[in-house]
């Protein structure tokens, strides 16, 4: 039987990570799920995951408001790892980061033996094009089992400076998170430009953050 993991990532439980987990999982608001939210926007009993012929489905149980799975309303739904799940309030990310990172990888491959098979043909692999850098990619998701510590005896102020930080980026990369599109039929997502300069901005507040702890006497751009 497989064991699953499910990692909330916006909500009031945001950073709790249910592991190990053995299907049928429910998910809800009341005593008695797998998964209890504290969420007044779910249902009850909102949803189910269970197997069946070798895949992992996903059913909502006639919720008030309904079950999304990457954005798009469901009622039943195959689950892959890397796959987002949203009921009420809450967000979920299905899968460990191994498992992630292997669906990223199979995908690839798969994706490679077609374009050979296409080539080999004299077919034209339309919009399907070797992902570059995806092997690095691969190995930073698995490095997210490894992340860096936290620092340890922070004062009150301190620790609650760095959460603040903490909070501000989070925000900002659920926004991203909530605009994307995901295609179930290939390995790519669509951002609009707007979406993509909010990252490229949040990637440069980072780099100015970490030059501005390493160098005190530098200061960050307003």
């Amino acid at each position: 039987m497989t064991k699953l993991t499910l990692r909330i990532v916006q909500g009031a439980d945001r950073g709790k990570v249910f592991s190990d987990l053995k299907t049928p999982i429910t998910i809800g608001r009341e005593e008695g799920n797998t998964i209890q939210l504290n969420d007044e926007r779910i249902s009850r009993f909102h949803c189910k995951i269970q197997e069946d012929n070798e895949h992992l489905v996903l059913t909502d149980l006639e919720s008030t408001n309904g079950t999304r799975v990457n954005g798009q309303d469901c009622q039943l739904r195959i689950l892959r790892y890397g796959d987002i799940i949203h009921v009420g309030r809450s967000m979920l990310l299905f899968g460990t980061h191994d498992q992630i990172a292997l669906r990223v990888q199979e995908n690839q491959t798969s994706i490679d033996e077609a374009k050979g098979k296409s080539a080999a043909a004299g077919e034209d692999f339309g919009d399907f094009d070797l992902a570059p850098g995806l092997a690095e990619s691969v190995r930073m998701l698995r490095d997210l089992n490894q992340p860096p510590q936290l620092p340890d005896r922070l004062s009150p102020s301190q620790a609650a400076q760095l959460a603040e930080l903490f909070e501000y980026f989070h925000a900002r990369l659920g926004e991203v998170v909530e605009t994307v599109q995901v295609h179930d039929k290939k390995p790519k997502i669509e951002i609009d430009l707007g979406t993509w300069q909010l990252m490229l901005q949040m990637y440069s507040r980072l780099a100015e953050l970490i030059r501005g702890i390493a160098d005190p006497e530098f200061r960050l751009p307003g």
